[in-house]
Protein backbone atom coordinates (compact mmCIF):
# COMPACT_ATOMS: atom_id res chain seq x y z
CA UNK A 1 0.00 0.00 0.00
CA UNK A 2 1.48 3.42 -1.01
CA UNK A 3 1.54 5.62 2.07
CA UNK A 4 0.33 8.82 2.52
CA UNK A 5 2.26 12.13 1.25
CA UNK A 6 1.69 15.13 3.32
CA UNK A 7 2.19 18.27 2.10
CA UNK A 8 5.10 20.45 3.15
CA UNK A 9 2.82 22.87 5.60
CA UNK A 10 0.65 19.96 7.31
CA UNK A 11 4.36 18.72 7.66
CA UNK A 12 5.58 21.41 8.88
CA UNK A 13 2.57 22.17 11.30
CA UNK A 14 2.75 18.26 12.24
CA UNK A 15 6.19 18.82 14.06
CA UNK A 16 4.89 22.21 15.53
CA UNK A 17 1.63 20.87 17.11
CA UNK A 18 4.39 18.05 18.71
CA UNK A 19 4.36 19.67 22.10
CA UNK A 20 7.73 17.65 22.64
CA UNK A 21 9.62 18.65 19.86
CA UNK A 22 11.79 22.26 20.35
CA UNK A 23 15.11 23.55 18.78
CA UNK A 24 16.61 26.01 16.41
CA UNK A 25 17.03 26.87 12.53
CA UNK A 26 20.51 28.64 11.29
CA UNK A 27 20.36 28.71 7.95
CA UNK A 28 23.11 30.68 5.81
CA UNK A 29 23.31 31.45 2.08
CA UNK A 30 19.30 31.29 0.92
CA UNK A 31 17.53 32.93 3.33
CA UNK A 32 15.51 30.84 6.43
CA UNK A 33 13.76 29.38 3.96
CA UNK A 34 13.27 26.31 6.17
CA UNK A 35 12.37 28.03 9.34
CA UNK A 36 9.54 30.30 7.08
CA UNK A 37 8.37 27.31 6.62
CA UNK A 38 7.59 26.26 9.88
CA UNK A 39 6.29 29.87 10.76
CA UNK A 40 3.97 29.92 7.97
CA UNK A 41 2.14 26.74 8.66
CA UNK A 42 1.18 28.29 12.13
CA UNK A 43 2.36 27.50 16.08
CA UNK A 44 5.88 27.79 15.27
CA UNK A 45 6.06 29.06 19.21
CA UNK A 46 5.46 25.51 20.05
CA UNK A 47 8.97 24.26 18.19
CA UNK A 48 11.01 27.18 17.13
CA UNK A 49 13.26 28.08 19.96
CA UNK A 50 15.62 30.11 18.05
CA UNK A 51 15.99 31.23 13.73
CA UNK A 52 19.14 32.95 12.75
CA UNK A 53 21.12 33.79 9.42
CA UNK A 54 25.25 34.33 9.99
CA UNK A 55 25.49 35.85 6.50
CA UNK A 56 28.68 38.37 7.19
CA UNK A 57 31.83 36.17 7.30
CA UNK A 58 33.07 38.22 10.10
CA UNK A 59 29.64 37.30 12.12
CA UNK A 60 29.86 33.39 11.14
CA UNK A 61 33.17 32.98 12.19
CA UNK A 62 32.36 35.06 15.63
CA UNK A 63 29.87 32.40 16.21
CA UNK A 64 31.53 29.19 14.49
CA UNK A 65 34.80 29.44 13.99
CA UNK A 66 36.84 30.51 10.82
CA UNK A 67 37.54 28.34 8.67
CA UNK A 68 41.09 26.98 7.52
CA UNK A 69 40.08 25.91 3.95
CA UNK A 70 37.95 29.60 3.22
CA UNK A 71 35.26 27.35 2.28
CA UNK A 72 31.93 27.81 4.30
CA UNK A 73 29.55 25.86 1.72
CA UNK A 74 31.42 22.78 3.35
CA UNK A 75 30.56 19.64 5.63
CA UNK A 76 33.00 20.87 8.05
CA UNK A 77 30.67 24.31 8.54
CA UNK A 78 27.43 22.14 8.50
CA UNK A 79 28.94 20.25 11.21
CA UNK A 80 30.22 23.72 13.08
CA UNK A 81 26.92 25.00 13.21
CA UNK A 82 25.01 21.90 14.45
CA UNK A 83 28.02 21.04 17.57
CA UNK A 84 27.51 25.08 18.02
CA UNK A 85 23.49 25.45 17.75
CA UNK A 86 22.37 21.81 19.77
CA UNK A 87 24.69 22.85 22.55
CA UNK A 88 23.33 25.88 23.26
CA UNK A 89 19.85 24.70 23.41
CA UNK A 90 21.03 22.26 25.87
CA UNK A 91 23.54 24.62 27.84
CA UNK A 92 20.13 27.15 27.83
CA UNK A 93 17.38 25.19 28.22
CA UNK A 94 17.16 23.38 31.32
CA UNK A 95 14.23 22.94 34.34
CA UNK A 96 11.09 21.46 33.99
CA UNK A 97 9.28 23.36 31.27
CA UNK A 98 11.91 21.51 29.02
CA UNK A 99 11.68 18.52 31.02
CA UNK A 100 9.46 16.61 27.92
CA UNK A 101 11.28 18.16 25.01
CA UNK A 102 13.33 16.40 22.82
CA UNK A 103 15.67 19.44 21.39
CA UNK A 104 16.84 20.00 17.53
CA UNK A 105 18.93 21.86 15.69
CA UNK A 106 18.49 22.28 12.22
CA UNK A 107 21.40 23.65 9.96
CA UNK A 108 22.24 24.39 6.38
CA UNK A 109 24.97 25.80 4.69
CA UNK A 110 24.03 26.75 0.59
CA UNK A 111 25.16 28.94 -2.45
CA UNK A 112 22.30 29.35 -4.76
CA UNK A 113 22.64 30.65 -8.19
CA UNK A 114 25.28 34.08 -8.38
CA UNK A 115 23.61 36.67 -10.96
CA UNK A 116 26.01 35.76 -13.63
CA UNK A 117 24.87 32.34 -13.34
CA UNK A 118 28.52 31.07 -13.23
CA UNK A 119 28.75 28.98 -10.29
CA UNK A 120 27.10 25.67 -8.84
CA UNK A 121 24.10 25.47 -6.66
CA UNK A 122 24.45 23.02 -3.81
CA UNK A 123 24.67 23.44 -0.18
CA UNK A 124 24.75 21.00 3.07
CA UNK A 125 21.82 20.10 5.12
CA UNK A 126 21.74 18.42 8.29
CA UNK A 127 20.18 17.67 11.77
CA UNK A 128 20.93 16.53 14.93
CA UNK A 129 18.36 15.73 17.28
CA UNK A 130 17.38 13.50 20.62
CA UNK A 131 14.56 10.82 20.53
CA UNK A 132 14.31 10.83 23.91
CA UNK A 133 14.06 13.88 26.38
CA UNK A 134 17.89 14.39 27.88
CA UNK A 135 18.88 11.06 25.42
CA UNK A 136 22.11 11.19 23.60
CA UNK A 137 21.96 13.39 20.13
CA UNK A 138 21.07 11.41 16.13
CA UNK A 139 22.94 13.32 13.51
CA UNK A 140 21.65 13.48 9.66
CA UNK A 141 23.31 15.39 7.19
CA UNK A 142 23.57 15.45 3.40
CA UNK A 143 24.95 17.28 0.30
CA UNK A 144 22.81 18.73 -2.32
CA UNK A 145 23.17 19.95 -6.03
CA UNK A 146 20.51 22.28 -6.74
CA UNK A 147 19.16 22.10 -10.52
CA UNK A 148 16.50 24.31 -11.02
CA UNK A 149 17.70 27.79 -13.15
CA UNK A 150 16.05 30.51 -10.87
CA UNK A 151 17.20 31.21 -8.10
CA UNK A 152 13.65 31.60 -6.21
CA UNK A 153 12.87 28.31 -7.41
CA UNK A 154 16.15 26.87 -5.82
CA UNK A 155 15.33 28.83 -2.25
CA UNK A 156 11.90 27.10 -2.44
CA UNK A 157 13.13 23.58 -3.18
CA UNK A 158 15.87 24.10 -0.37
CA UNK A 159 12.69 25.30 2.17
CA UNK A 160 10.92 21.77 1.04
CA UNK A 161 13.56 19.37 1.75
CA UNK A 162 14.69 21.13 5.35
CA UNK A 163 11.29 20.56 5.74
CA UNK A 164 11.22 16.97 4.96
CA UNK A 165 14.55 16.50 6.76
CA UNK A 166 13.35 17.72 10.24
CA UNK A 167 9.96 15.45 9.96
CA UNK A 168 11.63 12.47 8.72
CA UNK A 169 14.24 12.75 11.54
CA UNK A 170 11.50 12.75 14.32
CA UNK A 171 8.80 10.42 12.38
CA UNK A 172 10.92 8.03 9.64
CA UNK A 173 14.09 7.44 11.90
CA UNK A 174 13.34 4.06 12.60
CA UNK A 175 12.89 3.26 9.03
CA UNK A 176 15.96 4.64 7.26
CA UNK A 177 14.79 3.98 3.12
CA UNK A 178 11.42 5.64 4.01
CA UNK A 179 13.51 8.41 5.58
CA UNK A 180 15.71 8.75 2.34
CA UNK A 181 12.82 8.42 -0.06
CA UNK A 182 10.48 11.14 2.58
CA UNK A 183 13.25 13.02 1.39
CA UNK A 184 11.85 13.98 -1.95
CA UNK A 185 8.27 14.48 -0.77
CA UNK A 186 6.47 17.59 -2.84
CA UNK A 187 9.60 17.93 -5.43
CA UNK A 188 9.77 18.26 -9.04
CA UNK A 189 11.63 15.32 -10.46
CA UNK A 190 15.17 16.85 -11.52
CA UNK A 191 15.14 19.79 -8.78
CA UNK A 192 17.80 18.39 -6.83
CA UNK A 193 20.00 15.81 -6.42
CA UNK A 194 21.54 14.65 -3.19
CA UNK A 195 24.65 13.13 -4.00
CA UNK A 196 25.82 12.23 -0.14
CA UNK A 197 23.90 11.21 2.90
CA UNK A 198 25.45 10.28 6.83
CA UNK A 199 23.40 9.55 10.02
CA UNK A 200 25.06 8.63 13.44
CA UNK A 201 23.46 8.23 16.84
CA UNK A 202 21.55 5.67 19.08
CA UNK A 203 18.47 5.55 16.96
CA UNK A 204 21.01 4.40 13.72
CA UNK A 205 23.00 1.67 15.64
CA UNK A 206 22.21 -0.72 12.88
CA UNK A 207 22.15 1.28 10.20
CA UNK A 208 25.23 1.18 7.92
CA UNK A 209 26.29 4.13 5.78
CA UNK A 210 27.69 2.68 2.60
CA UNK A 211 24.18 1.14 2.30
CA UNK A 212 22.17 4.27 2.48
CA UNK A 213 24.53 5.86 0.17
CA UNK A 214 23.84 3.25 -2.58
CA UNK A 215 20.15 3.62 -1.87
CA UNK A 216 20.32 7.20 -2.93
CA UNK A 217 22.00 5.68 -6.69
CA UNK A 218 18.76 3.03 -6.71
CA UNK A 219 15.86 5.60 -5.72
CA UNK A 220 17.63 8.22 -8.66
CA UNK A 221 18.53 10.82 -6.25
CA UNK A 222 22.03 10.12 -7.51
CA UNK A 223 24.18 8.53 -10.64
CA UNK A 224 27.15 7.57 -7.82
CA UNK A 225 28.43 7.43 -4.87
CA UNK A 226 31.87 7.84 -3.35
CA UNK A 227 33.85 6.52 -0.56
CA UNK A 228 37.35 7.39 0.88
CA UNK A 229 40.08 4.66 2.29
CA UNK A 230 38.17 4.46 5.57
CA UNK A 231 35.16 4.08 3.79
CA UNK A 232 33.30 6.81 4.79
CA UNK A 233 31.19 8.43 2.34
CA UNK A 234 32.40 11.69 0.94
CA UNK A 235 31.45 14.29 -1.32
CA UNK A 236 32.91 14.18 -4.81
CA UNK A 237 34.45 17.34 -5.30
CA UNK A 238 35.83 17.39 -2.24
CA UNK A 239 38.35 14.62 -3.08
CA UNK A 240 38.73 15.12 -6.99
CA UNK A 241 39.33 19.01 -7.40
CA UNK A 242 42.25 19.47 -9.61
CA UNK A 243 43.27 15.84 -9.25
CA UNK A 244 44.89 13.33 -11.29
CA UNK A 245 42.19 10.51 -11.22
CA UNK A 246 42.96 7.10 -13.10
CA UNK A 247 39.96 4.74 -12.31
CA UNK A 248 39.42 0.61 -12.98
CA UNK A 249 35.93 -0.11 -13.76
CA UNK A 250 34.53 -3.66 -12.16
CA UNK A 251 31.11 -5.26 -11.89
CA UNK A 252 29.31 -5.48 -8.87
CA UNK A 253 28.52 -9.32 -9.74
CA UNK A 254 32.15 -9.90 -10.03
CA UNK A 255 33.01 -12.50 -8.09
CA UNK A 256 37.13 -12.16 -7.97
CA UNK A 257 39.39 -8.86 -6.79
CA UNK A 258 40.62 -7.31 -9.63
CA UNK A 259 43.99 -7.82 -11.70
CA UNK A 260 45.86 -5.04 -9.59
CA UNK A 261 48.91 -5.70 -11.23
CA UNK A 262 47.27 -4.87 -14.79
CA UNK A 263 45.76 -1.89 -13.02
CA UNK A 264 49.05 -1.11 -11.54
CA UNK A 265 50.66 -0.87 -15.03
CA UNK A 266 48.33 1.27 -15.93
CA UNK A 267 48.38 3.60 -13.34
CA UNK A 268 51.75 3.66 -13.78
CA UNK A 269 51.62 4.48 -17.63
CA UNK A 270 48.94 7.18 -16.75
CA UNK A 271 51.41 8.93 -14.44
CA UNK A 272 54.33 9.33 -16.59
CA UNK A 273 52.07 9.95 -19.50
CA UNK A 274 49.94 12.56 -18.04
CA UNK A 275 53.52 14.06 -15.90
CA UNK A 276 51.16 13.43 -12.71
CA UNK A 277 53.19 15.34 -10.04
CA UNK A 278 53.67 13.57 -6.64
CA UNK A 279 50.94 13.85 -4.60
CA UNK A 280 48.54 14.85 -7.20
CA UNK A 281 47.22 10.96 -7.64
CA UNK A 282 43.74 9.90 -6.87
CA UNK A 283 43.21 5.70 -7.65
CA UNK A 284 39.79 5.12 -7.79
CA UNK A 285 37.90 1.35 -8.01
CA UNK A 286 34.71 1.75 -9.82
CA UNK A 287 31.43 -0.83 -8.98
CA UNK A 288 29.16 -0.91 -11.62
CA UNK A 289 25.39 -1.66 -10.62
CA UNK A 290 24.53 -2.64 -14.08
CA UNK A 291 26.60 -4.90 -16.22
CA UNK A 292 26.99 -3.39 -19.56
CA UNK A 293 27.34 -6.39 -21.48
CA UNK A 294 24.70 -8.62 -20.49
CA UNK A 295 21.50 -9.04 -22.50
CA UNK A 296 19.40 -9.11 -19.69
CA UNK A 297 19.72 -5.55 -17.77
CA UNK A 298 19.03 -5.83 -13.92
CA UNK A 299 16.46 -3.75 -12.53
CA UNK A 300 17.35 -2.25 -8.82
CA UNK A 301 14.79 -4.45 -7.27
CA UNK A 302 17.40 -7.67 -8.99
CA UNK A 303 20.38 -5.89 -7.28
CA UNK A 304 21.65 -7.23 -3.97
CA UNK A 305 22.87 -3.75 -2.04
CA UNK A 306 24.71 -5.64 1.01
CA UNK A 307 26.70 -7.71 -1.57
CA UNK A 308 27.17 -4.32 -3.23
CA UNK A 309 27.98 -2.45 -0.14
CA UNK A 310 30.25 -5.47 1.26
CA UNK A 311 32.09 -5.16 -2.26
CA UNK A 312 32.83 -1.52 -1.90
CA UNK A 313 33.90 -2.41 1.97
CA UNK A 314 36.20 -4.86 0.94
CA UNK A 315 37.87 -2.33 -2.01
CA UNK A 316 38.20 0.31 0.40
CA UNK A 317 40.32 -1.97 2.27
CA UNK A 318 42.83 -1.90 -0.27
CA UNK A 319 43.89 1.24 0.24
CA UNK A 320 42.08 2.64 -2.95
CA UNK A 321 38.64 5.55 -3.39
CA UNK A 322 35.91 3.61 -4.32
CA UNK A 323 32.85 5.09 -6.52
CA UNK A 324 29.73 2.53 -6.95
CA UNK A 325 27.62 3.93 -9.72
CA UNK A 326 25.30 3.27 -12.62
CA UNK A 327 27.16 4.68 -15.53
CA UNK A 328 26.31 1.88 -18.05
CA UNK A 329 29.13 3.87 -20.65
CA UNK A 330 32.54 5.08 -20.25
CA UNK A 331 30.81 9.13 -21.33
CA UNK A 332 28.58 9.00 -18.30
CA UNK A 333 31.51 8.23 -15.96
CA UNK A 334 33.47 11.00 -17.73
CA UNK A 335 30.81 13.70 -17.63
CA UNK A 336 30.38 12.99 -13.90
CA UNK A 337 34.23 13.16 -13.33
CA UNK A 338 33.92 16.59 -15.49
CA UNK A 339 31.62 18.17 -12.48
CA UNK A 340 34.83 17.78 -10.30
CA UNK A 341 37.35 19.73 -12.50
CA UNK A 342 39.90 16.88 -12.46
CA UNK A 343 43.19 18.00 -14.06
CA UNK A 344 42.83 14.68 -15.94
CA UNK A 345 41.20 11.66 -15.88
CA UNK A 346 42.22 7.76 -16.71
CA UNK A 347 39.96 5.05 -16.90
CA UNK A 348 41.10 1.06 -17.48
CA UNK A 349 38.42 -1.10 -18.90
CA UNK A 350 38.30 -4.20 -20.65
CA UNK A 351 38.46 -4.19 -24.04
CA UNK A 352 35.25 -6.25 -24.75
CA UNK A 353 33.54 -2.96 -23.73
CA UNK A 354 35.39 -0.85 -26.53
CA UNK A 355 34.95 -3.56 -28.61
CA UNK A 356 30.79 -3.20 -27.53
CA UNK A 357 31.15 0.42 -28.14
CA UNK A 358 32.68 0.75 -31.98
CA UNK A 359 30.38 -2.29 -33.16
CA UNK A 360 27.74 -0.94 -34.76
CA UNK A 361 25.58 -4.14 -34.82
CA UNK A 362 25.25 -3.53 -31.22
CA UNK A 363 23.38 -0.52 -31.47
CA UNK A 364 20.04 0.94 -33.40
CA UNK A 365 19.67 3.67 -35.94
CA UNK A 366 21.76 6.56 -35.92
CA UNK A 367 24.76 4.76 -34.41
CA UNK A 368 27.22 7.74 -35.99
CA UNK A 369 25.46 10.40 -33.79
CA UNK A 370 25.56 8.04 -30.76
CA UNK A 371 29.05 7.47 -31.19
CA UNK A 372 30.32 10.62 -31.53
CA UNK A 373 28.12 12.06 -28.86
CA UNK A 374 30.04 9.05 -27.10
CA UNK A 375 33.61 10.63 -28.04
CA UNK A 376 33.08 14.07 -27.58
CA UNK A 377 31.65 13.71 -23.86
CA UNK A 378 34.48 11.23 -22.98
CA UNK A 379 37.48 13.19 -24.78
CA UNK A 380 36.92 16.67 -24.23
CA UNK A 381 37.46 16.00 -20.90
CA UNK A 382 40.81 15.15 -21.16
CA UNK A 383 40.20 11.43 -20.43
CA UNK A 384 42.42 8.51 -22.02
CA UNK A 385 41.07 5.04 -22.26
CA UNK A 386 43.50 2.45 -21.02
CA UNK A 387 42.40 -1.08 -22.64
CA UNK A 388 43.28 -4.19 -20.57
CA UNK A 389 44.25 -6.80 -23.16
CA UNK A 390 42.13 -10.45 -22.75
CA UNK A 391 43.12 -13.80 -24.20
CA UNK A 392 40.85 -15.23 -26.86
CA UNK A 393 40.74 -19.31 -26.15
CA UNK A 394 39.45 -20.14 -28.89
CA UNK A 395 42.32 -18.94 -30.79
CA UNK A 396 45.06 -18.59 -28.17
CA UNK A 397 44.99 -15.33 -29.25
CA UNK A 398 45.80 -11.87 -26.72
CA UNK A 399 43.13 -9.37 -27.78
CA UNK A 400 44.47 -5.45 -28.39
CA UNK A 401 43.28 -2.48 -29.62
CA UNK A 402 46.01 -3.36 -32.92
CA UNK A 403 43.33 -6.93 -33.56
CA UNK A 404 39.99 -6.07 -32.06
CA UNK A 405 37.52 -6.14 -34.23
CA UNK A 406 36.03 -3.02 -35.46
CA UNK A 407 32.96 -2.23 -37.64
CA UNK A 408 33.61 -0.36 -40.93
CA UNK A 409 31.89 2.14 -40.15
CA UNK A 410 33.36 3.02 -36.66
CA UNK A 411 36.92 2.11 -37.73
CA UNK A 412 38.14 6.14 -38.72
CA UNK A 413 37.31 7.47 -35.55
CA UNK A 414 39.03 4.84 -33.91
CA UNK A 415 41.95 4.63 -35.54
CA UNK A 416 42.17 8.42 -34.78
CA UNK A 417 41.94 7.71 -31.29
CA UNK A 418 44.44 5.58 -30.97
CA UNK A 419 46.36 7.77 -33.02
CA UNK A 420 46.52 10.74 -31.23
CA UNK A 421 46.91 8.51 -27.88
CA UNK A 422 43.40 9.33 -26.46
CA UNK A 423 42.90 5.53 -26.08
CA UNK A 424 45.85 2.86 -25.64
CA UNK A 425 46.98 -0.65 -24.52
CA UNK A 426 48.23 -1.63 -20.87
CA UNK A 427 52.04 -2.19 -21.68
CA UNK A 428 54.59 -4.02 -20.28
CA UNK A 429 52.12 -6.82 -18.69
CA UNK A 430 53.19 -10.61 -18.07
CA UNK A 431 51.51 -13.71 -19.60
CA UNK A 432 49.95 -14.46 -16.54
CA UNK A 433 48.28 -11.50 -15.79
CA UNK A 434 46.38 -11.53 -19.55
CA UNK A 435 45.36 -15.10 -18.32
CA UNK A 436 43.98 -13.87 -15.24
CA UNK A 437 42.50 -10.52 -16.70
Amino acid sequence: MEREILDTKRKALKINLNEHIYGTFAEIGAGQEVARNFFTAGAASGTVAKTMSAYDMTFSDAIYGAEASGRYVSQNRLLRMLDHEFGLLNERLSGEKYDTRTFFAFADTVTTLNFKRTNEPHGWVGIRFQTVPGGLPNEIFFHVRLLDTDVNMQQRVLGIIGVNLVYAAFYHHEDPKLMIESLADNLTVGSVEIDLISVKGPAFGKVNNTLLNLYLIMKDFSAAAIFDEDGHPRQAKDLLYKKDIMILRTKYGQKSNPNFNLFNKATEQFTRTNNVEPGNLSVMIEILLTNVLTDEQETPDDIDLEAVAKRAEDMCKTGNLVIVSNFTRHNRLAKYLGRCKPKSVGISTNINNLKFVFNSKNFGENYSSQLLAYVSDMFTQNVKLFAYPFMDKKSNTVISTANMPVTADAKPLFEFLLINGYITDIKDYSEEDVKTA
